[in-house]
C-alpha cells in the first residue's frame, strides 16, 4: 500500500533492529523501501539490503555533506549503478547550510561532485535523488547547465527529496520534470509553508519518505524514525488534498514505480 521512497536502513541504529522494523512495516502496510547510499564506503551494505529482501531497492551516491570520504568518479558510479536492484543515483546535490568560515567559492568541490552524479544518471538513465539545503539557486542552475531541462536531451530526471524549500523552488523543480518528496517534516506544527507547497504540487508528482532514522513524523517527533512511520506523511497529504488515505497511498506508490522504472508492485 505505502512506499518509503527514501530511508537509510544501513545506518547502525536501524540495521541492528531490521527484523523488528520489517515486522512494523508489514503491520503498517508499508510494502517497499528505497535504501539510500551516502558514501561509496557504505554502498556494499546498502546494496546487500536490496539483494537480501525483495521489497528493498538501493541507490549509489555520495551525500554533499560528506567530506573526507572516497570521492566518486563517473566510473565508480556507473559500475555500481549497473548492479542488480540499484535503481537511482544519489543522494546527491548541494548543501551550504554548514559553510562555517568558508565561502560559496570554497564549495566548488561539492558542485563538481554534483555534476559527476548528474552525468552518471544521464548515462545510466536512472533518476537522481537530490538533496538541497540553503543552495537551491545553485542546485537548479547546475541541473540546467547539465541539460536537465524539460524537453531536451537524454535527461535522467529524479526527485527533490525531503522537500523544505519554497513554492518558487517547487515550481522550478516541477518545470524541470522532477518529482517532489515530502517527509515527516510535513506533519510538524511549524511546517505551514511546506504544507502549502504540498497543496500546490500535483498528486501525480508527489512521493513520500521517512529519511529515517531522521525526522520522525508526529506523534513520534524526536524519536528514531523508520519506514513504518511513512503512513503518517501520507495521512498529512490526505488531509491537505482532501482525499482518502488509500488514494494517496496508491498515487505515491504508482509515482515511485513510474520514476524508478522496473520497480514493480
Amino acid at each position: 500500500m505505502f512506499t518509503d521512497s527514501h530511508c537509510h536502513l544501513s545506518f547502525p541504529e536501524l540495521k541492528a533492529q531490521l527484523p523488528q522494523i520489517r515486522l512494523a512495516m508489514q503491520a503498517a502496510q508499508v510494502d517497499r523501501a528505497l535504501c539510500i547510499c551516502t558514501t561509496l564506503e557504505e554502498f556494499d551494505a546498502v546494496h546487500e539490503l536490496a539483494l537480501s529482501y525483495d521489497n528493498f531497492w538501493a541507490t549509489v551516491g555520495v551525500h554533499p555533506d560528506n567530506e573526507g570520504v572516497q570521492e566518486p568518479s563517473l566510473e565508480d558510479l556507473l559500475q555500481r549503478a549497473s548492479l542488480p536492484r540499484v535503481v537511482g543515483i544519489g543522494e546527491t546535490g548541494l548543501d551550504y547550510y554548514r559553510l562555517g568560515e568558508r565561502t560559496l567559492a570554497d564549495m566548488e568541490w561539492q558542485r563538481e561532485r554534483f555534476r559527476v552524479h548528474i552525468r552518471a544518471a544521464q548515462q545510466t538513465q536512472k533518476p537522481l535523488i537530490i538533496h538541497t539545503r540553503s543552495a537551491s539557486q545553485d542546485t537548479l542552475a547546475i541541473l540546467k547547465e547539465e541539460n536537465e531541462t524539460a524537453g531536451e536531451g537524454a535527461q535522467a530526471r529524479g526527485v527533490f527529496h525531503c522537500f523544505t524549500e519554497n513554492m518558487e523552488v517547487a515550481r522550478a523543480a516541477l518545470d524541470l520534470g522532477f518529482y517532489i518528496s515530502f517527509s515527516g517534516i510535513l506533519t510538524f506544527k511549524n511546517a505551514t509553508d511546506i504544507r502549502e507547497v504540498a497543496s500546490f504540487v500535483p498528486l501525480n508528482r508527489i512521493l513520500i519518505e521517512t529519511d529515517s532514522p531522521y525526522l520522525a513524523p508526529m506523534p513520534y517527533r524526536g524519536k528514531t524514525n523508520n519506514p513504518s512511520y511513512v503512513p503518517f506523511v501520507a495521512q498529512q497529504i490526505a488531509q491537505i488534498k482532501q482525499q482518502p488515505l488509500e488514494v494517496i497511498a496508491q498515487a505515491t506508490s504508482h509515482n515511485f514505480e513510474q520514476l524508478f522504472t522496473g520497480v514493480c508492485a
